[in-house]
């Protein structure tokens, strides 16, 4: 069961749901891509040397990718038609939410890649102090249009 769907209050109802893009898994996959590269030279020129760089390569690029499932899979931003939710962690969690009579802007910055695979940072801005920035972020466009259309 999803976090939001626990922390519901009573009559709300949660308008979008939102995780952090794919695009994190980019840097472990690079380095997978590396490890097998070297593997491949170390086929070519059969040294230690090569075979332990592409294994630690490997293992790196691997942990990596756990890293960043982990962290996409234990993170969940939320718009209800009350508050804005924003949860991260699994054992240690870490919520922040904001009413939406508190919020004054949401800021959406867009890389021109982030723009063409559809993902991007966002700021709640509220009265007195806002929510952290919020990075690689699904949708982020469509996110602020839920926010700012109540």
């Amino acid at each position: 069961m999803r976090y939001i769907e626990r922390v519901l209050e009573p009559g709300e109802q949660l308008i979008h749901a939102s995780k952090i893009h794919w695009v994190i898994y980019v840097p472990g996959m690079v380095i997978v891509l590396g490890a097998i590269a070297l593997f491949v030279v170390a086929m070519a020129h059969p040294q230690l040397l090569w075979i332990a760089l592409s294994g630690f390569c490997a293992a790196a690029g691997f942990f990596m990718l756990f890293l960043a499932w982990f962290k996409r899979w234990t993170t969940e931003i939320d718009v209800t038609d009350r508050r804005i939710v924003y949860k991260r962690g699994f054992i240690w969690r870490h919520t922040v939410e904001m009413n939406m009579d508190k919020v004054e802007s949401v800021d959406v910055d867009q890389t021109i890649l982030g723009r063409l695979l559809g993902y991007g940072n966002i700021t709640v801005h509220g009265t007195g102090v806002g929510m952290e920035p919020l990075c690689n972020i699904e949708g982020p466009l469509k996110f602020r249009n839920c926010v700012t259309a109540r």
